[in-house]
């Protein structure tokens, strides 16, 4: 089995080629299997039958299988069932009865905790509720309504307000902004991060480009990690709106997968450092450290920005949840205990993500038909199809009872202009479900391809019989 460089694929004639997705951490590997594209008439029509039978078969056993969202798993969850018998007692460290009301920018001792992890200062830290989504969303509003403290205006007095969104990303990031009419321009993910020369030639002439997103830790879901030197160049980089912001969503800083750990960028200080301690707005949480439902979400910025956030966010609310926060506290007892945590969780999860390798390579090497990311971190692994077949592969899936995110969903409004790109996430199911559900997975792009190019070279088009191509 030989292996081929990150970020690349190999085409059906053989050759190496950059991905058109640049999807993230991706070791991609060929065998001596024959590239579909090569295959004489006859044969290509024998792999076909052989795939409808293998399909016949995947729905006939019946599955229910779901891979649709990144969801951490009974045993991860039970891995701080701990939290059930805490806190003890209703103090923190300061005396702070945690009952009561007040204390908006969260305790101190789990300020300090995530102030060492995300490497700022406790004074730079907010600690929410259980949902970083909500601190983004809450961000994003009073930007709207209130303008940043840079801006000349509150946003919704622009003419209109664009966001940079590398791709593939979060759809949840892209259905915040559609909710509020914020135009969306696409940049290209690599495996270092963003194409920040796009970002650049983007930002430098147009003001209505107001902020970006970024996942810059083990990307959802290319499971990419930006370089230094392209955080440094989106820190400093001249931008025609005076006001431009980075949503820095570290929701996976900690969640690796191999010992070799990748280390975040440090935003904050490259920001400062040039002159734009404004722009960076970063945000974290225990969601897929603790209990999804119940952890506790994490805001830090420059200490303007935090003044900025905590003056609207008074009228919202008289303080967070300070016993979860206490829970917290005493369940971790520093950033180390947050550290030793997480490699219980990549005990767990690291054979889901070797067996979504396997099943692909075992049953996609060689055909010139797929690529796929081999993410080091993360959640989440990207999976590239011939162009065209995405929709179709995850409706076929759907009949064999395998549910997938909805092709598309990892770009803004749900489309993918070339219909390539599936997300895969693994994490929810035990491990014999996930090598179940991607060999199912690996059968249905065997045959949405074979369909594909059968009907290129003028022979029948889809079986209405078998899924849907419209559907999912």
């Amino acid at each position: 089995m030989v292996q081929t460089p990150r970020d690349q694929h190999t085409r059906a004639d053989g050759h190496i080629a950059n991905s058109p997705h640049g999807s993230g951490n991706m070791t991609l590997v060929t065998t001596a299997s024959t590239a579909l594209t090569d295959l004489s008439p006859a044969d290509l029509a024998a792999f076909h039958a052989s795939q409808r039978t293998a399909y016949d078969a995947l729905k006939a056993s019946g599955l229910k299988l779901d891979l649709t969202r990144g969801k951490p798993s009974v045993e991860q969850l039970d891995l701080s069932d701990a939290l059930m018998a805490l806190p003890k007692g209703h103090t923190d460290a300061d005396g702070v009865d945690v009952r009561n009301y007040g204390g908006l920018n969260g305790l101190r001792e789990l300020r300090e905790i995530f102030a060492d992890l995300l490497w700022v200062e406790p004074e730079q830290v907010v600690i929410g509720g259980n949902s970083s989504l909500t601190m983004m969303h809450d961000v994003l509003v009073q930007l709207l309504l209130h303008g940043g403290v840079d801006s000349p205006r509150p946003w919704t007095q622009e003419e209109k307000v664009t966001f940079v969104c590398p791709v593939p990303g979060y759809d949840r990031h892209f259905t915040m902004l559609a909710n509020y009419g914020i135009e969306m321009v696409t940049v290209p993910m690599l495996e270092d991060g963003p194409d920040v020369a796009a970002v650049e030639a983007l930002v430098k002439d147009d003001p209505s480009i107001k902020g970006m997103w970024i996942v810059p830790t083990y990307a959802n879901p290319a499971g990419s990690t930006i370089s230094e030197e392209k955080a440094a160049r989106l820190a400093s980089m001249p931008t025609a709106a005076p006001d431009f912001k980075i949503f820095w969503d570290n929701a996976y800083a900690f969640h690796h997968l191999t010992e070799d750990e990748a280390k975040s960028a440090d935003i904050i200080s490259l920001a400062s450092a040039s002159g734009h301690a404004n722009r960076p707005v970063m945000f974290a949480s225990t969601s897929k450290i603790t209990y999804a439902g119940a952890g506790v979400a994490v805001l830090a910025a420059s200490a303007a920005n935090v003044k900025w956030y905590l003056g609207h966010q008074q009228f919202a609310s008289i303080g967070p949840d300070k016993l979860n926060q206490l829970r917290h506290i005493q369940f971790f007892g520093s950033a180390q205990g947050v550290r030793d945590h997480m490699a219980k969780h990549r005990a767990i999860l690291a054979p889901k993500f070797e067996a979504v390798q396997e099943a692909l390579s075992g049953a996609l090497d060689g055909l010139g038909v797929a690529h796929w990311t081999r993410p080091t971190g993360g959640y989440f692994v990207s999976l590239d199809v011939l162009d065209g077949t995405a929709s179709r592969i995850v409706a076929l899936a759907k009949d064999a009872g395998i549910a997938l995110t909805p092709a598309g969903a990892s770009f803004p409004h749900g489309q993918d202009p070339d219909d390539r790109n599936i997300r895969l996430a693994p994490s929810f199911p035990v491990l014999d479900e996930v090598r179940t559900a991607m060999a199912g997975v690996a059968t249905c792009v065997a045959l949405a391809a074979v369909e594909k190019l059968i009907e290129e070279r003028g022979g029948a088009m889809y079986e209405p019989s078998i899924g849907n191509p419209e559907g999912a």
